[in-house]
């Protein structure tokens, strides 16, 4: 079962992933793409979830962010992280930016967000 949503900012990102490490779903993995406008995340799930389980973590989801429908580009990304391609050939090959693919990773998160900042010298609305 997956859940695909597109978040604003990095806070809300971070919400996510601190949820899931509660341990309430039983998540095979979460992969996390960075745009210029946001967040994509994907949430892959070992199994079903039971229609209580599934209405609560589809309303915490709603509260941060809106379902997405990714674009083919996107789509290929996220099945080429699936099937096991590394996030930097992934990345090359679609030209996105992977921040995390896996176990939900809080550091990696916070570490991408550090790096671009420094980068860019301010802190944008996505990266808050």
């Amino acid at each position: 079962m997956d859940y695909v949503y597109f978040l604003a900012n990095t806070s809300l990102t971070l919400r996510v992933v601190e949820f899931l490490h509660k341990g309430y779903l039983p998540v095979r993995f979460m992969s996390v793409i960075h745009q210029i406008d946001g967040w994509l995340i994907r949430v892959k799930l070992s199994e079903h979830l039971d229609p209580q389980q599934h209405g609560n973590f589809q309303a915490f989801m709603n509260e941060l962010g809106i379902p997405h429908e990714p674009n083919i580009r996107i789509q290929m990304a996220m099945w080429g992280l699936e099937t096991g391609q590394s996030p930097v050939a992934v990345m090359q090959r679609y030209q996105v930016a992977v921040v995390s693919h896996g176990t939900p990773d809080r550091e990696e998160i916070e570490e991408f967000r550090t790096q671009f900042v420094r980068g860019l010298g301010y802190c944008p609305e996505t990266l808050a």
